[in-house]
């Protein structure tokens, strides 16, 4: 049976003790905010925003040529918003799942399976040479079935997937239980390799450590309000505690995820979507043993409305997923916090895990993913080659943030190279409608996706309609 629609009448009582705040920031190692912007600054390079793509940016940039200047500006602190709230699930893809993959870009497939296989291994090797203390580890995903017709769709993945460079396995259902036990699981695909399991949060700060090694200024609590021309480079005004500000550069790479991007054209193509996430008090060993998952893999499940999940470093299991919130008007600080989706995280979660029936949870949060209709990250160029962007990374940004990145550095050095010349990176995806039609489209979407996934995923006519437009909501 389909996950249950509602919450169970024990879910709040579950909940009740939650902090309202993302597990991995609230942390003693979180470092302390650095100053804000006050007064004109120069750069060769400014970078806005400090998520992942935006140190990745900055430090790449200072490997390839440590003479040059480089300027972040942060509205927030490092990785408070995206980068420091999602469930940790580093994938090598970069095109959110062959599926998707192949779908929209099928010439260029093996090429953009192997700049993801290479991007992974350049985040492990960052991590490794910068001694970053963020739990990495290689241990691999599991997309599993918990509905008979998942099992068709998913038992064929490996071998359509192989000739593109892709390395997965089928598992049955002895096969899949002798791994992670739970009454749901009917098979499952096994990446073994291309995803790894990190601490979001502690990744962020061992960047910004990084990058500060480098001689990166970085500037906290400072807010980018304006990008204008001035002279051959750009001008970007700034608003911080301690007054206005500006800073003035050859180059400028935009890194602003979700938030409204200071490119006015780029708003057609992003949608904050809301995502939630709940995590477990530590648990006994006895209750771990009972669900065994040894090899720690990141899990998802194969609905429209899916959920991942996955263990930390001390005994403790992040759930999460499944409703995706668009509010119109826009991101606002409300959003980040929904009790009903927390509620139906901690159902789903006893439904998979029947063991964990009285378990308590100790953190609960939200948070906006930047959305695009076809569901993988998108870059490019504004300002005569003076400005990059890359966002739309539709929650599978912890790793391809880095391949955003090294894109932009790219673009804005005028050099053509694999990463760049691939029909992905040459391509925008549509456009979502203008209000009150996107309302009323993604409504309709979501509305479409549960009763498809209550009717054994036979698609409405509405979502084959979306389909042939390229056109998608997602998570």
């Amino acid at each position: 049976m389909p996950y249950a629609r509602h919450p169970s009448p024990r879910a709040a009582a579950q909940l009740q003790d939650a902090k309202p705040t993302p597990y991995w920031l609230d942390s003693p190692e979180r470092p302390e905010a650095l100053a804000p912007l006050a007064g004109a600054e120069h750069a060769d390079l400014l970078v806005v925003g400090a998520g992942f793509t935006g140190l990745w940016a900055a430090l790449l940039a200072k490997e390839a040529d440590p003479a040059r200047d480089v300027v972040i500006v942060e509205a927030g602190r490092v990785g408070w918003a995206a980068s420091g709230r999602n469930g940790g699930f580093c994938a090598a893809s970069l095109t959110h799942g062959f599926a998707n993959g192949l779908a929209r870009w099928p010439e260029d497939l093996a090429l953009l399976t192997r700049l993801g296989t290479e991007n992974l291994a350049g985040i492990a090797a960052t991590v490794q040479r910068y001694d970053i203390d963020c739990s990495f580890e290689r241990t691999g995903e599991l997309e599993v079935a918990t509905e008979p017709y998942q099992v068709a769709d998913l038992r064929d993945l490996p071998a359509q997937a192989a000739p593109y460079g892709e390395k997965s396995e089928w598992l049955d259902a002895d096969a899949l239980r002798a791994r992670v036990r739970s009454p749901l699981y009917l098979g499952a695909v096994l990446d073994r390799d291309g995803v790894a399991m990190v601490d979001p949060a502690r990744l962020a700060w061992g960047l910004r450590r990084a990058a500060l090694s480098h001689g990166v200024r970085l500037y906290e609590g400072t807010q980018a309000l304006d990008l204008q021309d001035a002279g051959t480079g750009v001008r970007v005004t700034t608003a911080g505690a301690d007054g206005p500000g500006s800073v003035t550069a050859a180059r400028v790479a935009l890194a602003t995820n979700a938030f409204p991007p200071l490119l006015r054209r780029l708003r057609h193509f992003l949608v904050p979507v809301y995502d939630y996430a709940v995590v477990t008090e530590p648990l006994p060993q006895a209750v771990w043993d009972e669900i065994g998952w040894a090899g720690r893999e990141g899990i998802g499940d194969s609905g429209n409305q899916f959920h991942y999940y996955r263990r930390t470093d001390d005994g403790r299991m992040l759930f999460g997923g499944y409703d995706a919130i668009y509010h119109r008007g826009g991101m606002a600080p409300q959003h980040t916090h929904r009790p009903a989706s927390y509620e139906l995280l901690a159902t789903h979660l006893t439904e998979t895990f029947p063991v964990l029936a009285d378990v308590r949870f100790s953190h609960a949060w939200g948070g906006a993913i930047d959305t695009c209709s076809r569901f993988a990250s998108f870059m490019g160029t504004a300002r005569g080659g003076r400005v990059a962007y890359a966002a739309g990374y539709t929650g599978l940004g912890v790793g391809a943030s880095r391949f955003g990145a090294a894109v932009m550095l790219d673009l804005l050095a005028a050099r053509r190279t694999d990463r760049t010349e691939n029909a992905m990176v040459r391509s925008m995806p549509l456009p979502f409608p203008p209000e009150p039609l996107r309302s009323a489209g993604i409504e309709l979407t979501r509305w479409s996706l549960d009763r498809a996934d209550r009717r054994e995923g036979r698609r409405n006519l509405w979502l084959r309609t979306l389909d042939r437009l390229g056109l998608g909501f997602d998570s």
